[in-house]
């Protein structure tokens, strides 16, 4: 889930591959509409087997993270016909959905025989179903994503580290399992000489311009037991949304980010936590999962120097993550949505999804992700699997936009600006989300 993000991954490699296959576009090709980063780059590649087999050309509009909402959802609202496939934001789906701007594809995956029961289950509710839970589908999951960790393998296993940490927490030095542990690793490295460099605990997302701090702050509250409302009443959300556990969560991220986090990470979020990463600065860092395949490439932090853990249990031994990602729609303001639908039915198929993975894209096809081989095919699959399996997502009604917003202020204007009490930012966030929701006519 990103939506207005600043990111510098990938961006300039992005759009020169926009650029350039554009310039050789014609009439008659499909246009997909996607951010600028570098999972479109591998799309871009992959996309060429699609005009082989088919003789459809494609072109694509990549913007950056910075502008992809802005610029995306100002095209469906005014119906405008540049995007013929988009692959838009989880949080999308309800907006697009209800304000007709996605086709809805049920028909046409009756009619190809293809079965949602194929992907991921997380990523159908997640990209592709509005309302939730029910068998309505306006988007293929196309790119799995949640948010994950990284750490230095190679300052864990330093034996005088071990040594140190072991005799002052009694537990070995490792990934951690439960979020008392992370923090407890974070403290043992904040503000730590090695090789002549002071280093810090872990880049945390405390973003406030778009959705980072949310994102964040959300991948620690699901696991100390937030809710977003009552499960069996929906929208009522006193006592589900500020409950004590809730509050508990809060309180730790913004513990975390006031004991451990590096100088200056006042508004970090996915580039900054990379950079953090990449520069030596971090013991461990925070980020969603496109990100691993790039920094485990990296000739600095990379290779046998980085490993991959999954969100930590909360007190409790719940555990979730953040969901991230995207799926693939057909816009229905286009006049070639019968291609549209070609690409569509393409990039469900196994042998595609396969090498989506192998270019790095996130595949969420179960055949792909299931396969025995799997987990060995990259140092971070399994970590990606096993964080696919507990995630939990963000509100994806069609109001998200001003729902988010309130998070994002309330969340910021405590961890970070250090203004009231977590209670207090919760019970205010209870009273923004009931007055959108009440402008909706659903309270």
């Amino acid at each position: 889930m990103k939506s207005t993000l600043k990111l510098a991954l990938g961006l300039a490699s992005a759009a020169l591959a926009s650029t350039a296959v554009s310039t050789a576009a014609h009439a008659e090709d499909l246009t997909l509409c996607w951010a600028a980063w570098d999972p479109a780059n591998a799309l871009v590649e992959l996309s060429k087997d699609f005009t082989k087999q088919t003789g459809i050309g494609m072109k694509f509009e990549f913007v950056p993270w910075t502008n992809y909402a802005d610029r995306f959802l100002n095209e469906l609202n005014s119906h405008g016909k540049l995007c013929d496939l988009i692959i838009g934001d989880s949080q999308w789906i309800g907006g697009a959905a209800e304000n007709g701007h996605y086709v809805k594809l049920n028909d046409f995956f009756d009619k190809e025989k293809i079965k949602m029961d194929d992907f991921v289950p997380a990523t159908v509710v997640g990209y592709s179903e509005w309302p939730k839970n029910t068998p309505n589908y306006w988007a293929l999951p196309a790119m799995g994503d949640v948010v994950g960790w990284t750490y230095r393998k190679d300052w864990f296993s330093r034996p005088e580290l071990q040594k140190e940490f072991k005799e002052k927490y009694g537990w070995d030095l490792a990934p951690p399992k439960t979020f008392d542990q992370l923090k407890q690793i974070a403290e043992f490295f904040q503000k730590r000489q090695i090789d002549g460099k002071t280093v810090y605990g872990a880049s945390i997302y405390t973003e406030r311009g778009s959705e980072g701090i949310t994102m964040g702050a959300m991948d620690v509250l699901y696991s100390y037991g937030f809710q977003y409302e009552n499960p069996k009443k929906p929208y009522e959300m006193e006592g589900y949304v500020n409950s004590e556990k809730s509050v508990k969560g809060l309180e730790f991220y913004k513990a975390l980010y006031d004991c451990c986090t590096p100088p200056g990470a006042s508004n970090s979020y996915m580039g900054e936590g990379v950079d953090a990463f990449k520069s030596g600065q971090v013991a461990m860092h925070m980020n969603f999962a496109f990100t691993w395949p790039g920094l485990q490439k990296d000739e600095n932090v990379g290779g046998d120097k980085i490993g991959y853990f999954v969100n930590p249990k909360g007190p409790d031994g719940d555990q979730f993550a953040q969901l991230g990602g995207q799926g693939i729609s057909v816009v229905s303001y286009s006049d070639k949505q019968e291609s549209a639908l070609k690409y569509i039915k393409w990039f469900a198929n196994k042998d595609v999804q396969a090498k989506w993975w192998s270019l790095g894209g996130y595949s969420c096809l179960n055949a792909v992700v299931n396969d025995p081989k799997f987990p060995s095919s990259q140092p971070y699959a399994q970590a990606f699997l096993d964080s696919m399996a507990i995630v939990k997502d963000f509100w994806a009604e069609p109001s998200y936009a001003p729902l988010l917003q309130a998070s994002q202020k309330r969340f910021h204007d405590y961890v970070v600006a250090g203004q009231g009490s977590a209670k207090d930012a919760l019970d205010g966030l209870v009273k923004d989300w009931t007055q959108v929701f009440q402008d909706d006519g659903k309270m």
